[in-house]
């Protein structure tokens, strides 16, 4: 798991390891300079044949480069750097690293024939730009863009908002981006995500503060370590009983989708609730799974005794039968305190029953896509996407429940205002029935949790089961590519994540 930060935070880190730990600016910057330069002397294979251009400004980021200059420079590399701003201005750090890079007799380019250079380093902004890229900067930046050299940037792609990712009037287009301590925000939200390429966080000592905790995380490979080993001596009852109300007339691949994820994912038992007509194709599709085609009070009340998680929405519709089904178990889930994820028709349900909010709770994973979040927080869809965390982050301190706001960057946030943001995935699983697979993905997620005295809080369970989904469409993807992928393309491979 690795933490991410806003500009400000990493600012206040930055300012602590500097004030407080006594380690000076300088060092720092040799070291973010030293880590970047052995990143790109990893990458350029032949010596002889590169030729580099280093993009300076004038803050801090512009000292980083210089030294990045320096360093590549006293490696042997015919390396050049170009000071883009008034020298007058310089930072006092990058002031000192002016005079050294002067005194090496590194090679200063004062023109920008972008034709010679065979790499090209962006180091002209830092994390706290603030303001539109524009005039001669954006000139630059352009047609650095349009340069064939390979493009490396310096903590972050000049012009890309350290907390959005939006790209501020023009952005420089990196191949690789080498960033400090911490990822930022904006390396994780589109664009910002593909314009700064490959992101490798460099470790320059630079820490969180002691005794204050860092809100915002992301999940990587190493945290699959975390899911519990499958007891030798249990039983189909003793990794998870899974009730899916789902599925109106027509509609039953939903239903198959997230029940199938589900099993997929450990869940030892899946009982679908669904309506008559649904019964044979889920049958044949699905013979592991159970189906139940009562709505009575007394069998309704026998389901919920028997299972361990509910998923209700996938497929379910939106008419008088469907919410009668989703009210009657979200309220009584409610009652009882069972796990509940509420997906797709059941979230369509929850935005016109504004009532059914006093249901919801720490027991509940919400699952909304940027429609669904417009249609249940009345914002619109806009205006969500400019602000996706803290969207999600107010849904859940306003209904106590895990807000799992999907996007191209899924956003995982609770009540108390831990988050997480999910890296995993691509864009061939913008295919429907997707987000059936997730919900089914959750329910087996909590099921493997049951039988354990630590279980991890509610929403980093979440966020396992959002990785592990966009990691198994990565693998599909790698397969069948993004194109042709589909849901079932994501069920496929989950057994290769989780084995």
């Amino acid at each position: 798991m690795r933490d991410i930060v806003t500009a400000a935070e990493m600012k206040g880190l930055d300012s602590n390891t500097i004030q407080q730990a006594g380690i000076p600016s300088l060092v720092l910057m040799e070291r973010a300079a030293l880590k970047t330069a052995d990143e790109i002397t990893e990458c350029l294979k032949d010596k002889d044949r590169e030729r580099i251009l280093v993009v300076c400004g004038t803050g801090n980021n512009g000292g980083d480069g210089l030294a990045v200059a320096r360093i590549l420079h006293l490696r042997g590399f015919r390396t050049w750097y170009y000071i883009l701003g008034n020298e007058e201005k310089m930072t006092a750090e990058t002031a000192c690293q002016f005079k050294t890079v002067q005194y090496y007799q590194v090679p200063r380019a004062n023109n920008l024939d972008l034709n010679e250079y065979t790499t090209i380093v962006d180091a002209i902004f830092g994390v706290g730009l603030s303001r539109p890229v524009e005039g001669k900067y954006g000139e630059v930046i352009s047609e650095l863009n349009q340069a064939s050299a390979y493009k490396v940037a310096v903590d972050i792609p000049s012009g890309i908002d350290a907390d959005t990712g939006f790209e501020k009037g023009v952005a420089f287009r990196a191949d690789l981006t080498v960033t400090f301590a911490f990822r930022k925000r904006g390396l994780c939200f589109y664009p910002g995500r593909m314009y700064g390429g490959e992101t490798i966080v460099a470790d320059i000592g630079i820490y969180s503060i002691p005794g204050e905790k860092v809100r915002m995380h992301c999940l990587e490979q190493k945290d699959l370590e975390m899911i519990p080993e499958r007891i030798p001596y249990g039983n189909k009852g003793t990794f998870g009983k899974v009730l899916l109300v789902a599925g109106c007339e027509g509609m039953c691949g939903a239903a198959y989708l997230s029940a199938a994820a589900a099993l997929k994912c450990s869940a030892g038992m899946v009982k679908i609730q669904t309506v008559e007509a649904n019964r044979i194709p889920l049958q044949t599709l699905l013979p592991e799974a159970m189906i139940s085609c009562d709505f009575d009070e007394s069998r309704n009340q026998a389901m919920l005794d028997w299972c361990d998680v509910i998923v209700i929405g996938p497929g379910l519709g939106v008419g008088a039968q469907s919410r009668e089904r989703a009210q009657w178990f979200l309220s009584r889930a409610a009652m009882c305190g069972k796990p509940v994820v509420l997906d797709a028709d059941g979230l369509n349900l929850l935005s016109v029953h504004e009532e059914w909010k006093r249901f919801l709770g720490e027991n509940v994973i919400v699952t909304p896509h940027i429609g669904e979040m417009s249609r249940l927080c009345g914002k619109a869809i806009g205006d969500i996407q400019d602000c996706l965390t803290q969207t999600a982050s107010d849904y859940a301190k306003e209904t106590n429940a895990v807000c799992v706001l999907k996007d191209a960057c899924t956003v995982i946030a609770d009540a108390s205002g831990e988050m997480y943001l999910n890296l995993s995935g691509n864009a061939g699983m913008a295919t429907a029935g997707s987000g059936d697979v997730l919900s089914g993905v959750l329910a087996g997620i909590l099921c493997m949790y049951l039988a354990q005295k630590k279980k991890p809080s509610p929403v980093m369970m979440a966020a396992l089961g959002v990785y592990i989904h966009g990691a198994a469409g990565d693998l599909a993807a790698q397969v069948v590519g993004q194109r042709g992928m589909t849901a079932g393309d994501i069920i496929r491979f989950l057994t290769e994540i989780l084995k």
